[in-house]
């Protein structure tokens, strides 16, 4: 009982950058699973949360109230944009998902 009084009440406060670190690298492994398996159904599904993780990253860095330095910013938009086009190019079986996996993997390499 007396280890329980003294134990910590809750969870570690986590940073913004690891709980962006997190829900990339959560979709990126879906990305790379439905990728290795050629699960269309899963593939698609990949694409279609990983381009609304970069729509919202699309909309923060277009925010005036973003922090990040306007270069910065203006690189993510354009990553967004990639995203979402390269996205419809894999749907239409026109070209892999692979870049798709690099600009993530890049972006993880970042943060972490």
């Amino acid at each position: 009982m007396a280890q329980r009084a003294y134990a910590p009440t809750s969870a570690p406060t986590r940073s913004e950058r690891s709980i962006e670190y997190d829900v990339i690298a959560r979709i990126t492994s879906r990305l790379k699973i439905a990728i290795e398996k050629g699960d269309r159904v899963k593939l698609i599904h990949a694409l279609h949360e990983n381009r609304e993780l970069w729509r919202i990253f699309a909309i923060d860095s277009a925010s005036s109230e973003n922090l990040l330095p306007r270069d910065l910013r203006a690189r993510i938009f354009y990553l967004a944009e990639f995203t979402n086009h390269h996205s419809s190019k894999v749907i239409r079986e026109k070209v892999s998902a692979a870049p798709l996996l690099e600009v993530n993997t890049a972006i993880l390499r970042g943060l972490k």
